[in-house]
C-alpha cells in the first residue's frame, strides 16, 4: 500500500484549448479562430513554461495575463499555449497557496 497510488489520476488534458464549441476557423478563412477568453480567476496551465499553473487575469494585446495562484508577478502567454487546469493541478495549486498562507508568506 505504501508508495503506491491507490487511485491514479485518469484525467487527461483536453485536445482543444479552451474552446466551446471547439475552435473552428470561419469558412473560407486561412486564419485559425482564437480560443474563447476565460472568466477572470480561471485556473489555466501554461504549457510553454513547463505546465505552470496560473489564474487568468485578463487580456494584454495578443497575450493572456496569468498570475501564480499563491500570488506573485503576472506573466504573459500566447493563448495557444494555454489549457484548462486538470482537477489534480487545481488542487495542487490551491494547496500550495494555503500552505504558504499558513506560513505567513501570502495574505
Amino acid at each position: 500500500m505504501y508508495g503506491e497510488n491507490a487511485s491514479p489520476n485518469a484525467e487527461h488534458p483536453p485536445d482543444q484549448p479552451l474552446c466551446d464549441p471547439p475552435c473552428q476557423p470561419p469558412p473560407g478563412s486561412t486564419v485559425p479562430a482564437a480560443p474563447t477568453v476565460p472568466v477572470r480567476g480561471t485556473l489555466l496551465v501554461d504549457t510553454s513554461r513547463g505546465d505552470r499553473v496560473g489564474e487568468f487575469q485578463g487580456v494584454a494585446g495578443p497575450y493572456w495575463s496569468l498570475r501564480p495562484v499563491g500570488g506573485g508577478h503576472e506573466w504573459e502567454v500566447e493563448p495557444r499555449s494555454v489549457r484548462p487546469a486538470l482537477l489534480m493541478e487545481q488542487l495542487r495549486a490551491r494547496t500550495a497557496r494555503l500552505n504558504a498562507r499558513s506560513r505567513g508568506e501570502v495574505l
